[in-house]
């Protein structure tokens, strides 16, 4: 379904990349946190509109429906403090291209916070998604119809 979709679960493993893939029947964003184990928290939903956690502020995003997820993972490592991925507020995720997507329409980094990073991907409507727990990663599968 479309409902929220959440684990709570605090993490300190930092996020090492995010990356996109196209599917017969879904578009998929993969959360790697090599560290992270398999019990990533994530909060998964769709939102009229992304606000920052850390500011309130609005980023815009677009497409027809915004979902936004939070990954129990900070862009920077706890230890040093060091970038790890380097999303820049309110710009689209590096590295990552949607050219040709059926669901998929924009990505936008939102900041990392108290542990958290936060994204906005932008969809071409309000969808079913599912969220998926593997070994250093979080998946999230936004089908293409609800048939």
């Amino acid at each position: 379904g479309s409902g929220l979709k959440g684990v709570p679960d605090s993490g300190t493993a930092p996020l090492a990349d995010i990356r996109t893939g196209r599917h017969d029947c879904y578009d998929r964003i993969v959360f790697d946190v090599p560290e992270g184990g398999d019990r990533l928290g994530h909060w998964v939903q769709y939102v009229d509109r992304l606000h920052q956690t850390a500011s309130g502020d609005v980023i815009p995003v677009d497409g027809g429906a915004i979902l936004e997820i939070r990954v129990a993972a900070p862009s920077h490592d706890p230890g040093t403090g060091a970038v790890v991925y380097p999303g820049e507020v309110a710009e689209p995720l590096p590295g990552v291209d949607l050219s040709g997507y059926r669901t998929f329409r924009d990505t936008r980094f939102a900041g990392s916070f108290e542990g958290e990073t936060q994204i906005g991907l932008g969809v071409r409507a309000r969808l079913p998604f599912r969220v998926l727990r593997l070994p250093g990663r979080l998946v999230v599968d936004v089908a293409h119809s609800w048939t």
